[in-house]
């Protein structure tokens, strides 16, 4: 009754539809208030994807900048080893051990009796493998890593040392045929990221005779399950050889993965056998194969192709002997025109033709970001709008390709690099371009399928701005499907938003399967489904945890804090470079600049090939007169509390380089303990100055020691010094106080 009579009421003040006085609103009025809406959220909607851009843009150029700093360490490396025979007594004995193949004295025999004869607890809950494996072992092993457990150090390298024997029978290229299968899937980048691999196996089918894989390359690096990812990879391609395939990336290498966090989760979560499954590991990626071919139309590589791509010769290359893409093979004095010369000649040389056939590596970095300019100095002559960036770590070709020129020399730099002219270091000796032996050809061939990318204007050219391979125009990607009578290149290596992105004309499809790979719904992952009529169709997906009941613009909002969080630790690091460019426009000394000044000294410093005017208003603020106050840069920003020996200049450099200062450290580290002798503190750092060009005396070193030997006990904790030399925004710092 109660609710007859509330719709009584109800019915009793409803104005009656024949009242007259109702005023409807007119057609035009409605229009108008239609298109208002209409254009407020079309303007919502593009400023929502200019954010999305740039936040894009702000992380993918962070990433290039650290593979170019990996590239150039690698570099000063490979010049330690080959060309300085000593430094202060032990120099290259430090590194030689990782970054040359270790030769293994065990026969096959032995070494398979050795794995087989290792212990394992009964406390062990984990999979126990027997091999060959079955299917029971790969679900095994399936549940267990879901369930966050790990596999015993004994049948990892049982499964390595098989995977190894296998993959020693496998050709370069891989040809396939869809006339046996259905469809073949075929996965770009995982990264690490175990809920793709399962979210793809999930949603497509596990590996079997009728549901054939392709994964391309980068298994490894950057996530936390990258040992899950290759173990469950290996399991499959033992289990169906016929119908899982598996090419090699760029992070398929040793050396990337003393950077990018492989390395240290094999030897956090096996302490015992980590070294010797590291080293096992080396053999594998080494023989991993470099393309696949499905129906002789349709090839898949994991960087791309270059001028020099050829197929023919590509099946003929040694692949195991790469051990690493980021070193060049030794080569004998023999080959090299070695022509003495004083500095001054040397800089003369380098300003009128380029000495060297590849602009790789770091050229003293302090020394060429002195002057504002020096920007334009060091950049690639890439057709590419990207190529900002100061050196690329690519083949060294003896071709027309651009090669830019180095930066003027720093008087700093200590005696070791003053032996040879190399492309990432000063030196009194140039080098002309020899002929390039055979294994030099080879090496070549195999760095441009695995770091090239996709430009769209035509041409070949030096990768500057991802610092290795080279970037491939429409035109080159065409006389290479023409010449092998191809039709379609798949390729990964570049994250792409929504997972996938087609390019010259559509012979070109990126495919990235690594979702949330920057940040948490930065975006998609998505696999391509390849049946005979060779028409791609493609699957996308995100694995989403915190994200998924958030609407787009708080997505955008996340994923825009955490790009101009690393942005501003990188503009951070800069700040005395930063300063003394802007002072030089700030001649009155008011802390103020107009915003074009603004921009150029950030994009001539940093070298990042963003729209700093568009970022502008997240990282400075504007003074009344319209200028930019640029000391707000770094307010948000705060160093920790560095050990006192260290210098504020000394401590900004180790701001910057903290992280090659921790790969030094990681291979002086050999059992991977975290704890390292003050001699050998004093060994990374000569490394570390040498590598960086940075004056530290010895007296510096040995205080440092001294003020981080808490326990007096004549070891460091190296883990414990680097948290000294982390930067903390204070915004964050506000928002957990308040939390």
């Amino acid at each position: 009754m109660g609710c007859g009579t509330s719709i009584a009421i109800e019915n009793q003040t409803r104005p009656s539809e024949t009242d007259g006085s109702i005023k409807h609103p007119s057609p035009a009025l409605t229009m108008k208030a239609a298109i208002l809406i209409q254009r407020w959220y079309r303007r919502y909607v593009a400023h929502l994807e200019m954010r999305r851009r740039y936040t894009w843009n702000i992380f993918q150029s962070i990433e290039y900048a650290g593979e170019q700093d990996q590239l150039q360490l690698s570099s000063f490396f490979s010049f330690m080893l080959d060309n300085v025979t000593q430094m202060n007594g032990n120099g290259p004995d430090l590194i030689s051990h990782l970054l040359d193949s270790v030769v293994d004295p065990l026969t096959e025999e032995v070494r398979q009796l050795k794995y087989e004869q290792i212990v394992v607890s009964e406390s062990y809950s984990g999979p126990r493998l027997s091999f060959p494996l079955s299917v029971t072992d790969t679900n095994a092993l399936l549940s267990a890593f879901k369930e966050e457990q790990t596999l015993h150090g004994k049948y990892v390298l049982q499964l390595l040392y098989e995977t190894k024997k296998f993959l020693k029978q496998m050709p370069n290229v891989i040809y396939l045929s869809t006339s046996y299968a259905k469809e073949i899937t075929i996965c770009g980048d995982l990264h690490g990221s175990l809920d793709d691999l399962l979210l793809i196996f999930y949603k497509n089918g596990l590996p079997s005779a009728e549901n054939p894989y392709i994964f391309n390359g980068d298994f490894v690096d950057r996530g936390k399950k990258s040992t899950e990812i290759i173990i469950i990879l290996f399991a499959f391609l033992l289990l169906y050889p016929d119908h899982m395939h598996l090419n090699r990336g760029n992070h398929e290498d040793h050396i990337m993965n003393l950077r990018y966090g492989f390395t240290k989760e094999v030897m956090q979560k096996y302490k015992t056998h980590g070294r010797e499954i590291l080293q096992l590991l080396q053999d594998v990626f080494s023989l991993l194969p470099l393309a696949t071919v499905i129906d002789n139309k349709v090839l898949i590589v994991h960087g791309g192709i270059s001028d020099k791509t050829d197929l023919d010769f590509l099946s003929t290359v040694e692949r195991h002997k790469v051990k690493s893409a980021l070193r060049l093979p030794k080569r004998s004095t023999d080959h090299l025109n070695v022509r003495a010369c004083s500095r001054s000649s040397s800089r003369h040389s380098r300003r009128s033709r380029m000495d060297s056939p590849c602009s790789s590596g770091r050229s003293s970095r302090a020394s060429r970001r002195r002057k504002k300019h020096s920007t334009k100095q060091g950049s690639c002559s890439s057709s590419s709008s990207s190529s900002s960036s100061s050196s690329s770590v690519c083949s060294p070709r003896v071709s027309s390709r651009n090669t830019p020129r180095r930066p003027p020399p720093s008087p700093s730099l200590p005696s070791p690099t003053d032996v040879l002219q190399v492309p990432f270091l000063d030196s009194f000796v140039s080098l002309e371009p020899p002929e390039p032996p055979r294994e030099e050809l080879e090496w070549q061939q195999v760095v441009d399928i695995l770091w090239s990318d996709p430009k769209n204007l035509n041409g070949c050219s030096l990768n500057s701005f991802r610092g290795g391979g080279c970037y491939f125009g429409p035109d080159v990607t065409q006389a290479l499907l023409q010449k092998h009578d191809l039709c379609l290149l798949i390729r990964s290596h570049e994250c792409k938003q929504e997972g996938y992105e087609l390019c010259h004309n559509g012979q070109v499809i990126t495919i990235f399967s690594a979702s949330n790979y920057y940040e948490e719904g930065s975006n998609r992952g998505a696999y391509i489904k390849l049946g005979p009529e060779l028409v791609p169709r493609f699957f996308q997906y995100q694995v989403s945890r915190s994200t998924r009941k958030l609407t787009l613009h708080q997505r955008v909002r996340v994923a825009e804090g955490s790009a101009l969080r690393a942005l501003k630790e990188k503009l951070y690091a800069q700040r005395s470079e930063l300063m003394a460019a802007f002072q030089q426009y700030d001649i009155d000394n008011t802390g103020r600049i107009s915003t074009s000044e603004w921009a150029q000294v950030v994009e001539s410093v940093l070298r990042l090939d963003l729209p700093w005017r568009t970022l502008r208003p997240r990282l400075a603020r504007i003074s009344a007169d319209g200028n930019v106050e640029y000391g707000s840069c770094f307010e948000d920003i705060s160093p920790g509390e560095p050990i006192p020996p260290v210098t504020p200049n000394l401590a900004e450099t180790l701001y910057r380089y903290r992280t090659d200062l921790e790969i030094i450290f990681n291979i002086i580290d050999k059992d991977h303990s975290g704890q390292i002798s003050i001699e050998e503190f004093r060994q990374t750092w000569k490394l570390f100055t040498s590598h960086l060009g940075v004056a530290v005396n010895d007296q510096t070193i040995d205080d440092m020691a001294r003020s981080i030997d808490f326990n007096k006990d004549g070891s460091i904790d190296f883990n414990e010094f680097l948290e000294a030399f982390r930067v903390v925004h204070k915004l964050d710092v506000k928002e957990q106080q308040q939390g």
